[in-house]
């Protein structure tokens, strides 16, 4: 569900948006289909590297409109500290590290109900986030977040502050 599709929802911004965003805004855009055929299910692109400021208006966002997240996988060398639970909304997500890439972020729905979303990173420019964006929620998208990300110009994942 791209931004510029759901006018009015907090959150999401439309994609004519070329400015600076403040952290803990989410800028997410989410494949417009049921048939989740496509590589990723959608594309994140946090202001920082604070995990804290950026990772509840994300949780927000998708709580709105896939339902009640209960777990976030995410590379812990891709933020300036990962801690194992957040609070949002009063519910408890719990956050779990895996040192396979930070090019993703994995969201779980339910027990086997799970979501990938490409990572664009902070420093990403707006042209190149919103093509790695734009590309990452197409439904005939069979490349992978890195590669996406190496093609749109939008850099690599964050490593270790």
């Amino acid at each position: 569900m791209a931004g510029s599709e759901t006018p009015g929802l907090p959150g999401l911004l439309p994609d004519a948006v070329h400015q600076s965003v403040k952290p803990g805004t989410a800028l997410l855009r989410l494949e417009t289909t049921h048939a989740r055929e496509g590589t990723l299910d959608g594309a994140w692109w946090p202001r920082t590297r604070d995990i804290a400021a950026e990772l509840p208006s994300l949780i927000t966002a998708l709580t709105e409109h896939l339902g009640p997240v209960t777990r976030v996988g995410l590379d812990s060398n891709a933020w300036d500290e990962l801690p194992t639970r957040i609070i949002v909304d009063d519910r408890v997500v719990h956050i779990d590290s895996f040192p396979v890439g930070d090019d993703t972020v994995l969201i779980t729905r339910g027990d086997r109900d799970h979501f990938s979303l490409m990572l664009v990173p902070p420093d990403a420019s707006p042209d190149a986030a919103r093509a790695a964006m734009a590309r990452a929620v197409r439904a005939d998208n069979v490349t992978d977040a890195k590669q996406i990300l190496i093609d749109t110009g939008s850099g690599t994942p964050p490593t270790s502050a």
